[in-house]
């Protein structure tokens, strides 16, 4: 399970972190109601496939994805979002449930610079009804994305 691979990374790399067992939330605005946590701090995970591969955005969850862009900040001359049934096949997951970590699936991540403003990220830690909170800095160090700026308002 996700989940468990996920928590044993963060435990192995010496990481503190916070799990958070909640009813099932399917939006980020839920998700942040249950947290009882802002939403910009929710760490919104997106697989997109960027020219011929796969790749992980995770961005400030009051934020999306903007093409222009990803196109300008990441070097990619086409995008486009997975399909539910590619985000299953790549991930094992159902969207809204993925964790910030391409890594545990073979992705590269790439995370938008506005989440720095954030102290603590939280998000779905591979199921609706789990949540991981950890400090952003945490999160850098353990999965190590490509920082740019590919966001625009809500």
């Amino acid at each position: 399970m996700i989940f468990e691979r996920l928590q044993r990374r963060l435990q192995e790399a010496g990481v503190p972190f916070d799990i958070m067992r909640h009813e099932p939330v399917f939006t980020s605005e839920e998700a942040a109601r249950v947290r009882g946590a802002p939403l910009a701090s929710g760490a919104k995970a997106l697989i997109c496939k960027t020219d011929e591969r796969f790749v992980m955005f995770v961005m400030p969850a009051d934020r999306r994805l903007d093409s222009k862009l990803v196109r300008k900040q990441c070097g990619v001359k086409s995008l486009r979002f997975a399909t539910r049934e590619e985000v299953l096949k790549l991930s094992g997951l159902a969207p809204g449930s993925i964790p910030p970590f391409g890594s545990l699936f073979g992705l590269a991540t790439w995370c938008d610079a506005l989440l720095a403003a954030q102290e603590r990220i939280n998000f779905n830690a591979g199921d609706h009804s789990i949540s991981i909170s950890l400090t952003y800095s945490d999160f850098l160090s353990v999965e190590r994305p490509q920082v740019a700026a590919f966001t625009s308002g809500s």
